[in-house]
């Protein structure tokens, strides 16, 4: 396999701290935490406590500093081996949300939420997507009216990662229904405010240890304090945002199926059959080949990508490449993983199993894959 030198000796050290974490305070834990349809507040804390949440907070709030997203996607790639649902849940914290605040926070507001943020004292989500929405940002329903000094929220957010128990929401809502697009504004909504309220932890196909849930706004009144970035260019600050989501999305996808192969593969090695391992059929041994072929493929682009987004190149329209090839590839390969263990890779109990499961929804989410090839359509010129 070839060398892959984006990362350097500071992020290997990285990644080994991070490997020793989860060794010791998340694996032994990941059975409740499926249980549970929720990491527990304990996972958050020792997560901040061991700079895992803060990476791209700057110091003086509490966080790392480290101005570099080649952290970010370390700690994403380690996630992932444990299970999908693990860099999905920190990353909507730290790689999607928080960015918002560190970006276009202002002093106040920087220092109100960044410490409890790095922490994990503040667990944040991000509310996009409402029920008759989906992908369609532009298009949603809930919304802020003025009265007097402040603004009155109603409405509703739907397949909220960290919903269930997020202390702060950075939510999207339509300042001015007459300007569309252009009428949109992010507020950072508490958990405490009166009028918000949650559903239940939403059932879902996999992604289990993500809690997941619905977000309710009754006369939720705000005020101008918490609005995050400018009035009505909320659509605008969220498209400047996504090449980060889409990326983080893409290195994760690519890292859970990597795992996941390497396990077939020693499984292949293990499993007899006919009086042989059963990689040793030329049908499994060639489709294997195929496989490792087209992760460590995958991974490459998706490696270059996140050096490009390191150093501040990274397109929209590479960030879309990325996350539509990669959550491509690795439902593809996973399904042919669960194939080669047979009636075992049915079997929950198997990692293959839920791996499999959790891969179906990385088509979906961050802009499904259709809206993925429309954007590349487009920068195709048409």
């Amino acid at each position: 396999m070839l060398k892959r030198d984006h990362y350097e000796e500071d992020h290997e050290d990285f990644r080994a701290s991070v490997q020793q974490w989860l060794e010791r305070s998340v694996k032994p834990h990941t059975d409740k935490h499926i249980a549970d349809k929720a990491l527990p507040r304990e996972f958050w804390l020792e997560a901040g406590e061991n700079g895992f949440l803060g990476l791209a907070i700057p110091e003086e709030y509490g966080g790392a500093g480290a101005d570099d997203f080649r952290f970010n996607a370390v700690l994403a790639e380690e996630l992932a081996k444990i299970g999908a649902a693990y860099p999905t849940c920190v990353g909507i914290h730290s790689d999607i949300t928080a960015p918002y605040l560190v970006r276009l926070g202002t002093e106040e507001q920087k220092q109100r939420w960044l410490p409890g943020v790095a922490s994990g004292e503040i667990l944040l989500a991000i509310g996009m997507t409402e029920p008759s929405g989906g992908s369609d940002l532009a298009a949603l329903k809930t919304t802020a009216v003025r009265d007097g000094d402040e603004w009155v929220i109603n409405g509703s957010k739907t397949f909220i990662t960290n919903g269930y128990s997020c202390d702060l929401v950075i939510t999207a809502v339509r300042t001015d229904p007459e300007k569309g697009a252009k009428g949109i504004t992010l507020f950072a909504i508490e958990a405490t405010k009166e009028g918000f309220s949650r559903g239940r932890k939403l059932d879902k196909v996999g992604m289990e240890e993500s809690d997941t849930a619905e977000l309710f706004f009754e006369n939720v009144r705000v005020t101008d304090a918490e609005i995050i970035g400018e009035l009505n260019r909320g659509f605008i600050h969220m498209m400047e945002e996504l090449p980060q989501e889409r990326v983080s999305c893409a290195v994760a996808n690519v890292a859970q199926a990597k795992q996941i192969l390497l396990e077939t593969v020693q499984y292949a090695k293990d499993r007899k059959a006919f009086g042989q391992s059963i990689g040793a059929f030329q049908h499994n041994k060639f489709l294997l080949a195929e496989l490792v072929t087209q992760i460590e493929v995958a991974e490459a682009y998706v490696d270059k990508c996140v050096a490009a987004h390191a150093r501040g190149e990274l397109t929209p329209v590479e960030a879309s490449k990325a996350k539509w090839w990669s959550s491509q590839a690795q439902s593809e390969v996973l399904d042919h993983c669960v194939q080669i263990h047979g009636g075992y890779g049915f079997m929950n109990e198997y990692r293959v199993a839920r791996a499999w499961r959790d891969a179906r929804v990385t088509k979906i989410w961050a802009g499904s894959n259709e809206i993925m090839k429309e954007l590349i359509g487009r920068d195709l010129g048409f």
